[in-house]
């Protein structure tokens, strides 16, 4: 069972363990010659994060602690700044880049709160994939199964197992297809993306400026509410604890379930039983609009031109450095005309306003975050074609929130000893309160 970060927050006030403790736990657990922390984190800052603990140690004895979350560990994607280091973003081409003049602004936030930084997480190269696979600096595989090394999900890889593995009490991560949801559901935690803008974006190596957002995974609905407050510097707007009897949930029939495996299908299916049974008013929705995606995204979407766009400089230096498969999706970009580009910002504008009206009744749709299990890295890594066709399951469904602008939460639906899935609540952009309120509740009811 994973420490949620209230749980810890009342460990350090009851004084039942300190900070320093605390974060000499989560350095153990990363440097278990039988764990993933080798591959889960790109650097470890030990030295850093066990002065700051005693610092908010002394902090916290003094009655001085900036936030009852000083003190605890968390771990930070490879793609955000951090003072005086490179940010090499999963990249042995970005690796020497100039160290960052100051934390990217999300990270400086949380760093205020009193939370320590143990380390910088591996990731997909520059965040381009779903899977969460890195040829230069390694794959941690799932905490499920791990004899047969099967994949993290990505593109925040290492933040997802850093989290399940309690090397970090919570992994912040970016997510512009589902790279906050993908690990979340296949290393049983949970993830959030919020309303894409709703944190800062600043000091983050971007993939696509139009659907990046700055989320988290972590072991409850909760944390991950936390960490978002923190993050954003905003305080969410207060909405009334939700009980499961009468929450409206719209399941979609279009797109999200085709191609599922039998066993996520069934997991779901007994989780909204679990739901109906306790109050839930479970709707089945056509929501044909999910059909239009693929058409909207026909030339690669945004990620393609907008990445080559940051990319362009670097690829004429130091292109053969690139992860080729990460390398043939960053050059898609060239398919897409100034003229294709304007027209699907144009279209995406029609498919939010139309789609948001669909789903205004409702509290949340609800889908599985992917339709299948994690499979094995050495399968992926070995045949180009299985890597495109899963990598392409794995963004599906959580793509579908991503161009909707919407925010979205996956929730473990599976129980211990079974393989990692997630169950996903999405909302329009802008309700990251209400969702919140409403996973909450659902979270309750899964557990029960």
């Amino acid at each position: 069972m994973l420490e949620t970060l209230k749980a810890r927050a009342e460990a350090l006030e009851s004084g039942r363990e300190n900070a320093v403790q605390m974060v000499r736990r989560a350095l153990d657990r990363i440097r278990d010659p039988q764990g993933e922390g080798e591959r889960a984190f790109v650097t470890v800052h030990a030295e850093q994060a066990l002065a700051a603990a005693a610092a908010h140690d002394g902090l916290r004895a003094a009655g001085a602690a900036p936030s009852p979350y000083a003190g605890i560990p968390i771990s930070v994607k490879d793609l955000f700044d951090l003072k005086g280091e490179p940010t090499p973003a999963g990249s042995t081409a970005h690796a020497d880049s100039a160290p960052a003049k100051q934390d990217a602004p999300a990270i400086a936030r949380l760093k205020a709160a009193g939370f320590v930084v143990v380390g910088r997480t591996n990731m997909t190269e520059f965040a381009f994939s779903g899977l969460g696979l890195n040829p230069h600096y390694g794959t941690p595989s799932s905490p499920w199964d791990r004899a047969a090394r099967r994949i993290p999900g990505g593109s925040s890889s290492g933040a997802g197992v850093s989290v399940a593995d309690g090397m970090a009490a919570a992994g912040i991560g970016s997510d512009t297809g589902g790279s906050c949801r993908i690990p979340a559901a296949l290393c049983g935690t949970v993830g959030y993306k919020p309303t894409a803008g709703s944190v800062s974006r600043e000091g983050v190596v971007p993939l696509s400026m139009t659907l990046d957002s700055i989320g988290s995974m972590a072991p409850s609905v909760d944390c991950c509410r936390i960490v978002h407050e923190v993050m954003s510097g905003q305080a969410l707007p207060a909405t009334p604890a939700r009980d499961i009897a009468g929450l409206r949930l719209a399941v979609p029939q279009t797109v999200a379930f085709d191609d599922i495996e039998p066993y996520v299908a069934e997991l779901f299916e007994r989780r909204l039983k679990q739901l109906e049974a306790a109050g839930a008013r479970i709707t089945v929705l056509p929501l044909k609009e999910f059909a239009e995606v693929a058409s909207i995204n026909a030339k690669g979407g945004f990620a393609p031109p907008e990445a080559l766009a940051w990319h362009r400089k670097l690829i004429a230096e130091r292109g053969s450095e690139y992860d080729g498969r990460v390398l043939k999706r960053i050059m898609r970009g060239q398919e897409q005309s100034a003229a294709d580009y304007v027209e699907l910002i144009g279209r995406r504008a029609d498919f939010i306003r139309r789609i948001e009206a669909v789903i205004a009744p409702f509290d949340a749709v609800v889908m599985p975050t992917v339709p299948m299990i994690a499979p094995r890295i050495a399968d992926l890594e070995a045949d180009e074609d299985l890597f495109t066709r899963v990598n392409m399951t794995m963004l599906r469904n959580p793509t579908l929130i991503n161009v909707m602008d919407g925010c979205s939460i996956s929730l473990p639906m599976h129980v211990s000893g079974e393989a990692p899935a997630g169950l996903m609540l999405s909302a329009a952009g802008g309700h990251d309160a209400a969702l919140f309120a409403t996973a909450e509740a659902v979270e309750t009811a899964l557990a029960a």
